[in-house]
């Protein structure tokens, strides 16, 4: 069966598209930050950047989806690591449904990253355990 010059040409770009994507999401020597967690039907779950956190300022991405996998952009998240500190107001990348924010990180009570959501009037607040050491 001979292919046209169309088909040719779509099965070089879906090839191109499956390697892009491939070697896109390998991560690497990335480990996962943290176990998703549940509220009101999102997922919950943070990146650190470095990845593992290490010992002094670390970047945090809080990643917040629907049951369906769709971007929870309607929410407001704040972080802290300690219970004494204020709490800080995450950044949102667009409607994306990712929060950034910085904050310190060390071993005892620093190495638990406490996540605030709110949305639709509710609140909660979720705790993330850090892996300081990648083990």
């Amino acid at each position: 069966m001979t292919q046209t010059r169309g088909a040719r040409r779509w099965n070089a770009q879906t090839l191109i598209g499956v390697a892009v994507l491939l070697f896109g999401c390998s991560g690497g020597d990335r480990v996962a930050d943290s176990v998703p967690q549940q509220w009101q039907g999102l997922d919950v779950r943070v990146e650190s950047r470095p990845s593992p956190p290490v010992k002094g300022m670390n970047e945090f991405l809080v990643i917040v989806t629907d049951g369906r996998g769709q971007p929870a952009w309607d929410c407001l998240v704040d972080v802290r690591t300690a219970g004494a500190d204020p709490w800080k107001q995450a950044i949102q990348d667009g409607r994306v449904g990712v929060y950034r924010r910085a904050a310190l990180v060390g071993p005892g009570e620093r190495s638990v990253l406490q996540v605030q959501v709110r949305r639709n009037d509710q609140e909660t607040v979720l705790r993330f355990p850090l892996n300081l050491d990648g083990r």
